[in-house]
């Protein structure tokens, strides 16, 4: 892949520092190249076995968590002038940010090498190892 022709970058947002440094990769190249940017976030359809039985206030308690660092990151992007769209879905982290840059014609995905949020204990860093082994589209792994 060129690099003038990156117009759709995929981050993947999990609320952790690591996936804002994504980010803020993504507004860089997003505003290099003229491209725009889709923060993801896949929250689990199941919580943690740890957490049984709770998975409609699990489900819920993830959402609003989701929601308020896409709103961050929104924000973010445009204050530096890039065109952002959040999208949080539910499935299998480990196989849903590449199914679904792969669905929606993503030319870069950019994930965190390990996150740091309560979603973090949900999938303890291996989502960037399968997304980079999974993936046919060019992955950026920031650490």
């Amino acid at each position: 892949m060129a690099l003038q022709n990156l117009k759709k970058i995929l981050v993947a947002l999990d609320g952790s520092k690591k996936s804002f440094k994504g980010l803020d990769m993504a507004i860089t190249l997003a505003r290099q190249f003229g491209s725009s940017i889709v923060g993801l976030c896949v929250i689990p359809v199941e919580p943690p076995i740890f957490m049984p039985g709770m998975s409609s206030s699990f489900k819920k308690k993830m959402t609003d968590e989701a929601k308020k660092f896409l709103d961050e990151a929104e924000k973010t992007s445009k204050e530096n002038s890039v065109t952002f769209k959040q999208q949080i879905i539910y499935g299998i982290p480990s196989e849903d940010v590449v199914s679904f840059a792969n669905k929606h014609g993503f030319d870069l995905i950019i994930i965190g090498g390990r996150g740091h949020s309560l979603i973090r204990e949900v999938f303890l860093g291996s989502v960037a190892h399968s997304t980079v082994h999974k993936s046919k589209i060019p992955v950026l792994v920031i650490k």
